[in-house]
């Protein structure tokens, strides 16, 4: 699963910023500060950083230098309330990839940061084999034991995004802003309709179970 540091010093936004890339289907990891984001890139690997400028005790900038003395590959989005020409012109000098200036419309903020990662080619997996069932979702087709699994397409995407971040817990929130954006006469009760019906059809699957987390949402989790 693609993971995304986002470095933002605002909690509110750092909070509706990892909530909408967890939509999305990535994993995120959320940090304060340039100090404490060079802190995380110390203990793992992301595929991507999405920070702010204007941060306390290491700037945006600062980070990106750092980063880019040492990883050419990662890639690098700006999100800032700094609209002027020099500071876009400093950052891309740097070697950021994209810059988006606040405030932002989340929708195109998840476009830009999945174009970035399809150009670099770090996109979400392609095949997923958990137990008995294999699913391409380049082809957007299933199959239980060899023999094709008939989904719609929004019940294979919401599948495949479960079963992508097992244990994790989507709230029904997420679930909408992931698979229902234009959808304008979906509603909670919508997600809900839609797993009976993965849970009917994926009954003969023997590598997972979907659970339904009360009050909250659904995962999947591996047997």
């Amino acid at each position: 699963m693609i993971t995304i540091l986002v470095a933002e010093d605002d909690p509110a936004l750092n909070k509706i910023v990892c909530a909408r890339l967890s939509a999305a289907g990535y994993e995120t990891v959320s940090c304060h500060d340039g100090v404490e984001a060079l802190a995380r890139l110390d203990e793992r690997k992301f595929s991507a950083i999405v920070c702010d400028i204007m941060m306390p005790r290491v700037d945006g900038f600062a980070l990106a230098e750092a980063v880019r003395s040492g990883d050419a590959a990662i890639l690098i989005l700006f999100i800032t309330a700094r609209d002027d020409l020099p500071s876009k012109a400093r950052g891309f000098r740097i070697g950021v990839d994209d810059y988006l200036v606040k405030p932002f419309d989340l929708e195109e903020f998840v476009l830009r940061v999945g174009a970035l990662l399809r150009r670099s080619g770090a996109q979400l997996r392609r095949e997923l084999t958990v137990g008995n069932l294999r699913m391409d979702r380049e082809e957007h087709t299933a199959y239980v034991d060899g023999a094709e699994l008939p989904l719609t397409v929004r019940e294979f995407d919401l599948l495949f995004l479960l079963l992508s971040a097992p244990k994790r817990t989507f709230t029904r929130a997420q679930l909408m802003n992931a698979l229902w954006d234009f959808d304008s006469s979906a509603t909670s009760r919508t997600v809900d309709v839609y797993m009976a019906k993965l849970r009917e059809k994926t009954a003969a699957c023997n590598g997972f179970e979907l659970v339904t987390v009360h009050g909250l949402g659904y995962k999947a989790v591996l047997r």
